[in-house]
């Protein structure tokens, strides 16, 4: 098993496949893992011809809480342009579950044990 195989139990699955962890901040009582999406452009544009062109702003969400500590995710997004038309294009993510500022997952999980 990989250290990637293992970050999949704890983190969601779309993170590790489409972010790279570029820094973590760890005190008392929280973590703060820090992301930016992969230099890959969005498989729905494959037939463009599209180039990075910097991040989106950061969002933050919180995730499940780890060994008793809260968990926040800092996202930066990827904004892609169109070289022949310079549209600015981004992926359609689904990170953030509406009305909370935490992961979609963590949100169910939450709304499951309340009842």
């Amino acid at each position: 098993m990989t250290s990637i195989d293992l970050l999949k139990f704890i983190l969601p699955d779309f993170l590790i496949e489409n972010f790279e962890i570029v820094s973590a901040a760890n005190s008392e009582e929280n973590l703060h893992l820090y992301f930016e999406e992969k230099v890959k452009p969005p498989k729905e544009f494959d037939v463009l011809e599209l180039v990075s062109k910097g991040f989106l702003d950061e969002i933050t969400i919180q995730d499940f809480p780890l060994r008793g500590k809260f968990v926040y995710l800092h996202i930066k997004r990827r904004r892609w342009t169109n070289k022949t038309n310079g549209e600015i294009i981004q992926r359609d993510w689904q990170l953030v579950a509406k009305g909370t500022r935490m992961t979609q997952e963590f949100a169910a999980f939450l709304k499951e044990i309340n009842r």
